[in-house]
């Protein structure tokens, strides 16, 4: 029950809002374990080659993110997420053609401008939902779904590619995507003043004040990265039974983190929040790399659960606070950025590390970055905010 001093979250629209966006995340994500373990077993693909057909999406996403911002900015949100939301559950039929490396890579690239613009959009609206006495709040529940799908998606994928085929998990896919157009299709967005339509500058596009947080979120964000594509392969090769088991751990981190954390940074320890969260995910990955057996396999992947969860919804608010109100779709494409950049290493590089060295060396390269980002947090990225937060 919400208290009744408090102004409602849970309205009918913002639920809409959230399952369209699990629905979303969730029909990607079948796709983010299962092609790596399809293009090396059925295409031939070798290992150090994999993080170019992965990344493939995320460079696509980096072209569209900051046009995404501008857009939802200056035209309806809702309109562009279901238009964006159509062509991108469409582009699924896209892979049952992807017979060949080339044709693979063109397929991803397309998916991920359409799930860049479809990303911005659905989270601009969340927040536009979201009451700004429970930004933090609403932020980190939407978040939850999100991470959650990324987590549940993996989990379902590899059960399903072991079981019956990539086939099955593209159908899979694809009717999630289609509830996920039917819940956004009954969210009502509420009314927004008209804009001008504004000269194009560079700040139209990226927040230009919290350049130095976007590029100390690129540090765990690579870290990210290194999740999704190949931890079914390391499981595989510490014959750890199902390494899906991975993923359900994940998303009950995500879970018990989102229950307390954002409520934390809406009372003003922001902060905390950051400085924690990047140093938990830092010893959970570096004992992820060291430890090789099921207990600490699990483990590992509750409590970078846990640290990621409560993260990047404080990530996000940072630059939120930092934006004017007109420019929420520039901070939240510019968040996403940083994301999707860190993301995009993470697969880029770690499918070079793991290849030429091992997946024990890409976790510990991981671990490594968190514990440098928490160094950075507390040196630079704490007093920018500080200074040039406007709420």
């Amino acid at each position: 029950m919400e208290s009744s001093s408090k102004p409602k979250l849970w309205t009918l629209s913002y639920l809409n809002v959230c399952v369209a966006n699990f629905l979303m995340a969730c029909s990607f994500n079948l796709l983010m374990p299962s092609i790596p373990l399809y293009i090396t077993e059925h295409l031939g693909v070798p290992q150090t080659k994999t993080g170019i057909v992965l990344a493939s999406y995320a460079i696509a996403i980096l072209m569209i993110r900051p046009f995404s911002g501008y857009l939802v900015d200056l035209y309806s949100r809702k309109k562009i997420l279901l238009i964006s939301f159509i062509c991108y559950v469409a582009i699924f039929f896209g892979y049952f053609y992807a017979v060949t490396i080339f044709v693979f890579v063109i397929v991803r690239f397309f998916h991920g401008i359409t799930w860049g613009l479809s990303t911005v959009s659905s989270s601009t609206l969340a927040i536009d939902l979201v009451p700004s006495e429970r930004r933090a709040e609403g932020i980190g529940y939407f978040g939850t779904f999100m991470n959650v799908a990324m987590a549940i998606g993996p989990f379902i994928a590899i059960h399903i590619y072991q079981n019956y085929s990539f086939q099955i998990l593209l159908y899979c896919a694809i009717f999630m995507g289609i509830l996920g157009i039917a819940a956004a299709s009954f969210i009502k967005a509420p009314e927004r003043p008209k804009l001008e339509r504004e000269k194009l500058s560079f700040d139209r596009f990226f927040l230009l004040p919290a350049w130095p947080i976007f590029l100390n979120q690129l540090l765990p964000s690579f870290a990210w990265g290194t999740i999704g594509p190949f931890v079914a392969q390391y499981g595989k090769q510490i014959n750890i039974p199902n390494a899906g088991i991975f993923f359900l751990f994940w998303a009950g981190g995500i879970i018990v983190s989102r229950i307390f954390s954002g409520r934390i940074v809406d009372k003003g320890y922001i902060h905390l929040v950051n400085t924690s969260a990047m140093g938990i995910v830092a010893i959970a990955f570096l004992g992820f790399a060291l430890i090789h057996n099921i207990v600490a396999f699990c483990v590992s992947g509750l409590f970078i659960g846990i640290g990621f969860g409560m993260m990047f919804p404080a990530l996000q608010t940072l630059y939120i606070n930092m934006a004017e109100n007109n420019q929420r779709g520039t901070a939240n494409s510019t968040y996403l950025v940083g994301f999707d950049l860190g993301l995009a290493l993470g697969m880029l590089v770690g499918g070079y590390i793991s290849g030429i060295y091992s997946f024990e060396v890409l976790f510990l390269v991981a671990s490594g970055l968190c514990f440098f980002s928490v160094l950075v947090y507390q040196t630079i990225s704490k007093k920018l905010f500080e200074r040039k937060r406007l709420r």
